[in-house]
């Protein structure tokens, strides 16, 4: 059983227009980032990891964004096992977030 769950687009919205405080973290490429990513997104790297985690909120939500929503999987899971307590893997990944918010 993992200890991340799923969020659609739609309910990321939701959560958004709700006011509700995230963390987003996006591990797509820097270029891919820097292209196009959700506002408010956090570049999430192999470089900035640790210096992330040891200074994010763990009790604030974390919603983990990638491509395709495959990768993000495993990425929640990690970060779950690091201590967040709420940890979203964004379904759909950037690619369905940004058919609904073109850039």
């Amino acid at each position: 059983m993992s200890a991340y769950q799923h969020l659609n687009v739609s309910q990321l919205i939701q959560m958004q227009d709700e006011g509700q405080a995230l963390q987003i973290v996006d591990i797509r490429d820097s270029a891919s980032f820097a292209a196009a990513h959700i506002p408010s997104s956090t570049n999430l790297t192999n470089d900035n990891l640790a210096t992330y985690i040891s200074e994010a909120d763990m009790d604030q939500p974390l919603v983990v964004v990638c491509y395709h929503g495959i990768s993000s999987q495993n990425a929640a899971q990690y970060l779950h096992e690091q201590g967040f307590d709420h940890v979203f893997s964004l379904d759909g990944g950037f690619s369905a977030w940004q058919l609904v918010n073109p850039v």
